[in-house]
């Protein structure tokens, strides 16, 4: 599971379909987790981006890792991502 979108990386190029990644995940609470998403222009080399993010957790709702992608859907930065 993760996202394709295209990205723009801190050194300023541009990564079209880049390959976004929850990684890292550590549940707080049963009620809220974080986890960081690492974007790789291609699986084979390193992540280019790494970003933090924190949200509420449903202990009754669908695996957390799944949960963190809905999440992502949500934020502006990943409105147009589709899931690949």
């Amino acid at each position: 599971m993760a996202l394709n979108k295209t990205t723009t990386s801190s050194q300023g190029f541009e990564a079209v379909n880049a390959y976004h990644r929850v990684e890292g995940m550590y549940l707080i609470t049963n009620q809220s987790m974080t986890f960081r998403v690492r974007a790789y222009k291609d699986v084979a080399f390193p992540a280019f981006a790494d970003n933090g993010y924190y949200c509420a957790y449903d202990i009754n709702g669908e695996n957390p890792i799944k949960q963190a992608y809905e999440y992502l859907k949500t934020l502006p930065e990943f409105a147009n991502a589709t899931d690949c």
